[in-house]
């Protein structure tokens, strides 16, 4: 009945200027320098074309695959983070980033989720989570359940109008 008392503070993990080092620390692959712009990644959803073209890249070369093996966190969370701020941005509702830990306590509908990254998106008007750091974790992986991020990013801005 008085549930509401016990619950803790929700902690925010702002990912926002995380997502901005996508096209402001880019390697010296030349087709990095004139591909990940912050003219191409403007938060818009086409622009996760550029960020599936780059996934594909670090997967297929070896330049890539090295990059991959020596900072797999780095690229994880600014990859997660651009793709969460585009959702965000597109679906212009109340989803801000908080530590996965403080949702889980302060949310009943968080249990049954697995969270291995330790941010996600969470609306507290619609108790709903979204992990888009989680998706790009498996997709680097090789074990998504989708073809691309740009089709993630289409689906959940479409389940979340």
């Amino acid at each position: 009945m008085f549930g509401f008392l016990y619950r803790t503070k929700l902690i925010k993990d702002d990912l926002k200027n995380i997502a901005k080092f996508m096209y402001l620390d880019v390697s010296e692959d030349s087709w990095d320098q004139e591909n990940l712009t912050k003219k191409n990644l403007d938060f818009t959803i086409e622009s996760v074309r550029y960020i599936d073209e780059y996934i594909y890249r670090l997967l297929n070369t070896e330049h890539g695959t090295e990059l991959l093996d020596k900072h797999f966190e780095n690229i994880m969370v600014r990859i997660g983070a651009y793709i969460g701020e585009v959702i965000r941005t597109n679906i212009k509702q109340d989803f801000q980033w908080y530590e996965s830990r403080s949702v889980r306590n302060y949310s009943s509908n968080f249990g049954g989720i697995d969270n291995t990254s330790g941010t996600l998106l969470y609306s507290k008007k619609r108790d709903k989570v979204i992990l888009p750091l989680d998706v790009v974790v498996q997709f680097l992986k090789g074990n998504s359940p989708y073809t691309s991020l740009l089709s993630y990013v289409e689906k959940t801005i479409k389940e979340n109008p």
